[in-house]
């Protein structure tokens, strides 16, 4: 005697019923956005080369840009941020907002949705660069990465 289990039957007779299944992240998750569907990334990415510079010196709080970040490039600037904090301390600087300009912006669109760019940053002794990678997700921009030259 066979006694048929209800939960065996019940995935194949559900498939021929409401078709297959769809993971519940295709549906609710970040959808990838055309370069059409999203604004000019030009006044985003200079926004973020400031700000992240501004992190860096101590003057911004990381928690301002998490909305803008992946959560990747959070942990990774969270740990710089940390190592910026122990070297002012070890020199016994305090932090100061930084004097700069934010420069040229050069970018390309290797991917449709994708921009990668370098954000020139001119300071009084020095010319730092930001690269930026952004993606396109939910009709917005968010950084993926960012490392500063």
């Amino acid at each position: 005697m066979s006694a048929l289990r209800a939960d065996a039957v019940a995935p194949a007779s559900r498939s021929r019923v409401y078709g297959p299944a769809i993971d519940d992240d295709e549906l609710f998750g970040r959808q990838p956005s055309s370069r059409a569907d999203l604004p000019d990334p030009a006044p985003m990415l200079r926004s973020l080369a400031h700000c992240v510079i501004e992190i860096f010196a101590g003057a911004r709080d990381l928690e301002q840009i998490a909305r803008w970040v992946t959560d990747d490039v959070y942990r990774n600037l969270s740990k710089r941020v940390v190592l910026s904090a122990r070297a002012r301390r070890a020199k016994g600087l305090s932090p100061q907002r930084p004097v700069f300009g934010v420069g040229n912006v050069h970018l390309c669109e290797p991917v449709d949705g994708v921009v990668e760019a370098l954000v020139l940053v001119h300071q009084r002794h020095r010319v730092r660069a930001v690269a930026i990678r952004l993606e396109g997700f939910d009709a917005r921009w968010r950084a993926s990465a960012i490392g500063v030259l």
